[in-house]
């Protein structure tokens, strides 16, 4: 599912996100770093495609041709019980 950055709000899934789309509930840009499959706090430029340019404002719509909104799988939202058991799973 397709969520916006800001009020964190899901999409419908036929929404077409173009350069100028906004998000229906509060207006925010949705072509957008912090909407980026790519976007990564962590690394250099805050981004894992090496070939896209720099952008300053990572929460304003912009140019970027390697734009690929993120896809979430509504995990964020689990009780605490059902994480802890999804974490038990993977531990050593």
């Amino acid at each position: 599912m397709r969520i916006c950055h800001h009020c964190k709000k899901e999409l419908a899934s036929d929404y077409f996100v173009g350069r100028q789309a906004q998000c229906p509930s509060c207006g925010a840009d949705l072509h957008c770093c912090l909407n980026c499959n790519f976007y990564d706090e962590n690394i250099y430029n805050n981004c894992r495609e090496s070939q896209a340019d720099r952008v300053v404002q990572k929460d304003r719509a912009n140019f970027c041709d390697f734009f690929q909104y993120q896809i979430t799988a509504g995990l964020g939202v689990l009780n605490s019980s059902a994480k802890s058991k999804l974490e038990s799973l993977f531990k050593k």
